[in-house]
């Protein structure tokens, strides 16, 4: 199945929807947003990295900065911070260049290294996009962290394709239904941005169970 351009999401948000599906869908679906300094961080990182009308070359390398990248196939789109092009005997023409190319994505963050997916599964995604678009194979890239200041190599495993694949899937599905859903609450929610927007709203709906139980004790008194 391949999508029209129209329904294409975000690559991006496959970080939203790792951490909270419902985080997710307030940003993307319901176009909620609000910054806290993690975002804000983040967003003046990517500032500095982003320039799209910058291409260097040098030597046997070319190096391209927010390079737009989107896949029929899963139906997202969006930019990869850096996209390093390496002349090889076993890569891909490039237009405009001689030789062939291998192709190494990067993935730009603030922080520091994560034991959760998030940052992986986001490389996946722009990894899976290039690889449709340059008819390729893409085995590694890696993600840069501002607070170490180095590239953490990521291998692009059969496991974190089929879980990119499986997570555009779901979120496909919500967008087409227009559909919130609702997540207990957790302690990550604290460091959420959306936190003063989502946990009002999550708490106005009370739980099946616990609205019978209120209304038993009310027909008792």
């Amino acid at each position: 199945m391949a999508y029209a351009e129209d329904d294409y999401l975000m690559i991006s948000g496959i970080q939203h929807f790792k951490f909270c599906r419902r985080q997710w869908a307030l940003i993307h679906i319901e176009q909620q947003w609000a910054e806290n300094e993690h975002t804000a961080a983040g967003r003046l990182m990517h500032k500095k990295v982003h320039d799209p009308y910058m291409t260097e070359k040098r030597g046997d390398m070319i190096v391209a900065r927010a390079l737009p990248v989107s896949s029929r196939e899963l139906g997202i789109s969006g930019e990869c911070d850096v996209v390093e092009f390496y002349k090889s005997e076993t890569g891909v023409k490039l237009h405009g260049h001689r030789g062939l190319y291998t192709i190494y994505p990067i993935e730009y963050k603030k922080g520091k290294p994560k034991t959760t997916e998030e940052d992986r599964l986001q490389l996946a995604a722009q990894s899976l996009c290039l690889e449709e678009m340059f008819c390729t194979e893409i085995g590694e890239g890696a993600v840069f962290y501002g607070e170490t200041r180095r590239r953490e190599p990521v291998q692009i495993t059969q496991e974190l394709r089929r879980e990119v694949r499986d997570m555009f899937q779901e979120m496909h599905q919500y967008y087409s239904r227009k559909y919130t859903p609702r997540v207990k609450y957790t302690k990550a929610c604290n460091s959420c941005s959306l936190k003063e927007i989502c946990l009002p709203r999550l708490e106005r709906t009370l739980p099946v169970k616990k609205y019978l139980s209120q209304m038993l004790e009310e027909d008792e008194v």
